[in-house]
Order: structure tokens, then C-alpha cells, then sequence
């Protein structure tokens, strides 16, 4: 076993690797499940591929999610504000999670099916009365849905979403380390904002209700874990959402014959295309930071334990054939159970429940109403966003 020497240079491979990273990862795996690698957003990182290797690393406590444990000379910043479950380990995630999950149940997320039908539906119905028939599935269901969904639930009414959509996509996707410090300083100030006003009027919302809970033993969140809590649930509880219905509509209207089979059987094959979706092309591409704070063999090769950056591809292990035969297959018949979109172990996605359900009214809606649904544009010429966080095309042209 020794570290390994070689540098892949991502970076280098500009657009091309945001547009299709399937086969980089593909040819990664195929050496080993762990490379370093020169990422485009600057840093420099140990990459894990494949499923196994994935899991494993998801759910290793030498891989520490605190920012603390980060090596100083790397020179990474956090992108969260406050203290979040996504930058804590055992014990303190626990604690966290547990007083948000207090809150943010599946029985509230089943209630609030009613709401986010009803703003599913009338974006069709503006959709439906573009006379081009003409759009940007984007820009007009895939952006605004979830964030009026996560606006809706954390009390936000008033949010400038076009403002606070630069904000979130410069902060997580941008290759400008200065740009990614003014977007986020901007929206952690409105978040403080946020958060002061609804201590001084409490609504009938999940943030409100994170401010005032406390558990049995009277523990509570305190100001810098309801920043992050806020950071989470606004920031993380719409980006994923959006690239799940932009991939998973890409997906559909380039594979027909799945369309086609969707269409004549929404009620039987929907809940299995939306984790076709999730497994074929997840909104996630690799994992928020983890830092070494042990040395991790994985496949021979060794990670030094002195807070290497570690970045997990979820989207590698769910294209793994060791774990879906024929995994660059579009198949929503598939049983896709297993996948890691949400991620493994004690960081599973939280808010995975609200992901799925807006992901099926929004493809049942689409199904329903557009039944001549098409690509108004080659794939090929899609923009991707950039990074190796978030995965999705920045725009998707459509006309029905």
C-alpha cells in the first residue's frame, strides 16, 4: 500500500467534464477506487469511484465532515453559514438531526402534497398559455416549483428569488473563489435577517418551529446552528430539486422509448422513474467536503489521515456495473433501490422525501398536461453547470 503520486487534472478537461463526467469517472474506476485529483473548482482532492468504495467512504468516521479537521494549507472554504449536519460529526450531528427532524417530519411533507400540486399547477397553466408553446423547463417548472416549495415551508414569502438564485448558484458552482466569498456573505446577511425576524414574529412554519423547539431535556438549536439550519434547508431544499426534474426530463425526452412507457403507465412505472432518475443522473455529482483525520486504504492506495480533502462521486458509484448491470442504460422499469443520490449512512438526505414528491408531481404534471413534450434544442449544445457539486444544465429548452 502507498499514497499515490499521480495528479489527475480534471480542470483541464474544461466544459467537456461538466457536460458528460461518466466516462472520466468510468476510466477512474477501472485503475482503482481512489485518485487524486485536481478539481475545477481549484482544490486539489482525493476522489473515491465505484459503488463499494463509495458506500464505504459515505459512511467512515475517518472522513470527518467538520471544518475544523481541514488541512489549512489546502486553502478551502466552507460555502454553509453557521453550524449544519452537513459540517458536523458523531456526536453533534446526531444531536442536530434530531432536533430538526422533530420538525421536519414525513407527516409534514405528506401534508403539505395538497400545496405543492397546487403550485405545480399553475406554473403549467402559465406554461400552457405561452403562445409560442415555447420554454425554458428551467426557468418556468424546474427552478420556481421547489422554491416556492422551500419558501413555502420555512415562511420565506417575500424572498427576490432571481437575487437569491445568483447568490446559491455563484456560491456553490462558481470557479471564483472571490465571487463565491461575495455571494455567500450576501446570503448568509439575508439570512440573518431572516432569522431575526421570525424571532420577533413567529408563523406557522418549520423555521419558526426550529427556533422554538427543544427536546425533552430542553435542548435547543442556538444561533449559529439555526444559520446553518436555515442555509441548509433553503439553499440544499431547492438546488437539488431543481436538477432532479431538469436531469430527469432530459432523461425522458431523450430515451422515447421510456417516455412512451411512462405515458401509458404513469400510475405503475412513476415512483420507479423518479429513482431511475436519481440512480441515472442525480442531481448530486460528488459529496460536500470530508476531510481525513486517519489514514483510509482504499484498493491499495492509501489517503494521509492529516485532513486531506475527500470528495465521494455519487455519480460514479450509481454507474457502477458491479452494482446495475448496465448502468449507462436508461430504464425506469429498473429497480434502481440502492442508489446514493441521497447520499448513505448518518448524512442521508434529509430532505429526501420533499425531493421525491415534488419530483413526481412534476413529472405526472408534465405528462398530463404536455403530452407533445420535446427538446427544442440538440442535447449536445446544452451548458452544464460548472463544478463537481451540483449537476444539471443550466437551461433545458422545450416545446409542446
Amino acid at each position: 500500500m502507498a499514497t499515490s503520486d499521480t495528479v489527475v487534472d480534471l480542470a483541464a478537461l474544461g466544459p467537456d467534464f461538466a457536460t458528460d463526467p461518466y466516462p472520466v469517472y468510468a476510466e477512474l474506476r477501472a485503475r482503482g477506487p481512489v485518485h487524486r485529483v485536481l478539481m475545477p473548482e481549484g482544490y486539489e482532492a482525493w476522489l473515491v469511484v465505484g459503488y463499494e468504495a463509495g458506500r464505504a467512504a459515505l459512511n467512515d468516521a475517518r472522513l470527518s465532515k467538520a471544518w475544523s479537521n481541514a488541512a489549512p494549507d489546502m486553502g478551502v472554504e466552507s460555502v454553509a453559514a453557521g453550524r449544519t449536519m452537513l459540517g458536523t460529526d458523531l456526536p453533534e450531528h446526531t444531536r442536530l438531526r434530531k432536533l430538526v427532524a422533530r420538525e421536519f417530519t414525513p407527516r409534514r411533507v405528506e401534508a403539505m402534497t395538497p400545496r405543492v400540486q397546487g403550485f405545480a399547477d399553475a406554473l403549467f397553466d402559465t406554461m400552457a398559455k405561452e403562445p409560442s408553446r415555447r420554454g425554458d423547463l428551467v426557468e418556468d417548472l424546474a427552478f420556481p416549483l421547489p422554491i416556492t416549495v422551500i419558501c413555502e415551508l420555512l415562511g420565506v414569502p417575500f424572498l427576490d428569488r432571481a437575487r437569491f438564485r445568483g447568490w446559491s448558484n455563484t456560491a456553490l458552482t462558481d470557479h471564483s473563489a472571490e465571487a463565491r466569498a461575495v455571494a455567500q456573505k450576501a446570503m448568509n446577511d439575508f439570512l440573518v435577517d431572516l432569522l431575526d425576524d421570525k424571532r420577533r414574529q413567529r408563523g406557522d412554519d418549520l423555521m419558526s418551529d426550529l427556533i422554538h423547539t427543544a427536546d425533552e431535556d430542553g435542548d435547543r438549536l442556538d444561533a449559529e446552528e439555526l444559520l446553518g439550519m436555515a442555509w441548509v434547508l433553503l439553499v440544499a431544499g431547492h438546488e437539488t430539486t431543481v436538477n432532479l426534474i431538469s436531469n430527469g426530463v432530459l432523461a425522458l425526452l431523450t430515451h422515447p422509448e421510456q417516455l412512451a412507457a411512462l405515458r401509458a403507465d404513469p400510475d405503475g412505472l412513476l415512483d420507479g422513474a423518479v429513482e431511475e432518475i436519481l440512480r441515472y443522473d442525480g442531481p448530486v455529482e460528488t459529496t460536500t467536503y470530508r476531510f481525513s483525520v486517519a489514514p483510509v486504504e482504499l484498493g491499495g492506495t492509501v489517503i494521509p489521515g492529516d485532513g486531506r480533502l475527500v470528495l465521494i462521486a455519487l455519480a460514479d458509484a450509481d454507474r457502477d456495473p458491479a452494482r446495475f448491470p448496465d448502468p449507462g442504460r436508461f430504464d425506469i422499469s429498473r429497480d434502481a433501490r440502492g442508489h446514493v443520490a441521497f447520499g448513505h449512512g448518518i448524512h442521508y438526505c434529509l430532505g429526501a422525501p420533499l425531493a421525491r414528491l415534488e419530483g413526481r408531481i412534476a413529472l405526472r404534471g408534465l405528462l398530463d398536461r404536455f403530452p407533445g413534450l420535446t427538446l427544442d434544442t440538440d442535447p449536445a449544445e446544452l451548458t452544464w453547470r460548472g463544478g463537481m457539486l451540483m449537476r444539471g444544465p443550466v437551461h433545458l429548452p422545450v416545446r409542446w
